[in-house]
């Protein structure tokens, strides 16, 4: 229903979103400073009069495109962040900001919802109800979703039902693929301070040394993977740093380790901090050291609901045929806060291949990062698709 005009319009405005896209990547902004790259969205919608507000967690836009007549509401979501990473593509559109770079798609993912808007706000007079066009800041870092939800992105009108796409290096390009269920896993970072009693490197024995204790408790925390879960439940502990001392003489007072976890399942995800500080507390008091355990929970299992993707993967095969829609082989353990959308109504995420040879997939957050333009047709056309179906179900 609507596929040829979708696929119409996203042809007829293709260099447009290309050009969106281009200047996006030419400015890269980090979490909670895109205040260019929301400026160029509000320009966008504006130009093609598309209601929308602003300054949401800072920085977010919301557009609302309204249908012929009242009916559901459905939200698109994009985000819209870059990273801290300098860039080697030495593309023509390149970054232009130093030690900023879009590399892992979100630029793609913001202007490819922009000729979504464009699409949507088109064909208006041939569905009902409402959609929501979500540009989000700082999905790399601490996450905007959840600010934008606590000021009522899913409110006036509510929201009934979520959809997401990611550019995906993973994937070969020109296929979709779609996840019954966890596809993202939870992502939780975690920072531990041993602190012991530092002296001379000639004797030991007068202190309290953080330094090995930190050593048997890095070996110590696999055992939560290895032996305290089960072997079935896929869980990651990586520690990412290990900092302390100062001299090769000197034992140091304190130790400080970070890391994180990574689970698919929400019973594993609230036991382990639980059995890491067995750990830690055990190991410190046999050694008579002390320890400050800080571990934070940044975002959810990203679960997707069975008949949005249902839906989510009808539609990818209208726009690409269903020989090129299939579903994900196994989930994926990086984060995702898209996951707090999820939590809350019923939501589809899915990844749009971009790799041209699966022999040497594109590395996200790698500073040699690229993907061809034409990847944003598929994204604009799918999630077009998506609220079109949704609304008229």
């Amino acid at each position: 229903m609507l596929t040829k005009e979708i696929q119409k319009l996203s042809e007829d405005f293709y260099e447009e979103i290309v050009s969106l896209r281009h200047c996006i990547h030419e400015n890269p902004e980090i979490g909670f400073q895109e205040f260019q790259t929301a400026r160029l969205i509000i320009d966008t919608l504006e130009k093609y009069g598309i209601e929308y507000q602003s300054g949401i967690a800072k920085t977010g836009v919301v557009g609302v495109i309204k249908g012929k007549n009242p009916g559901k509401t459905v939200l698109l979501r994009a985000d819209m962040d870059a990273l801290i990473l300098q860039e080697e593509t030495y593309l023509s559109y390149a970054s232009k900001v130093n030690n900023r770079m879009h590399a892992c798609g979100h630029d793609g993912h913001t202007a490819g919802l922009l000729g979504t808007a464009i699409i949507l706000n088109s064909l208006k007079e041939y569905f009902d109800g409402t959609v929501k066009l979500m540009f989000q800041p700082a999905e790399e870092t601490e996450g905007g979703a959840l600010p934008m939800i606590e000021e009522g992105v899913l409110e006036n009108p509510k929201v009934d039902a979520a959809f997401a796409c990611h550019l995906w290096g993973n994937t070969p390009e020109g296929k979709v693929e779609i996840c019954h269920g966890p596809m993202m896993a939870a992502c939780d970072c975690f920072e531990l301070k041993i602190k012991g009693i530092g002296g001379h490197g000639a004797m030991p024995h007068l202190t309290v040394d953080p330094i090995s204790i930190a050593a048997y408790i890095i070996t110590m925390l696999q055992s939560v993977v290895s032996r305290r879960m089960d072997p079935l439940e896929p869980v990651v502990l990586s520690i990412g740093s290990i900092n302390g001392g100062d001299g090769n003489n000197i034992i140091p007072d304190s130790v400080k380790i970070t890391g994180t976890v990574r689970t698919l399942n929400e019973k594993v995800h609230q036991q382990i901090p639980k059995e890491m500080e067995n750990i830690i507390k055990g190991v410190c008091d046999t050694y008579g050291a002390n320890y400050d355990f800080y571990y934070q929970r940044e975002f959810p299992v990203l679960i997707n609901d069975f008949a949005m993707t249902d839906l989510a993967g009808k539609a990818f095969s209208k726009i690409l045929g269903e020989e090129n829609v299939r579903e994900l082989e196994k989930p994926y353990m990086g984060g995702e806060d898209f996951a707090y959308l999820a939590q809350r109504v019923p939501s589809s995420f899915a990844y749009i291949g971009i790799s041209k040879d699966m022999d040497h997939p594109i590395l996200h957050h790698n500073p040699k990062f690229k993907f061809d333009d034409k990847n944003l047709k598929i994204l604009s056309q799918g999630l077009a698709q998506i609220a079109v179906d949704f609304l008229k179900k």
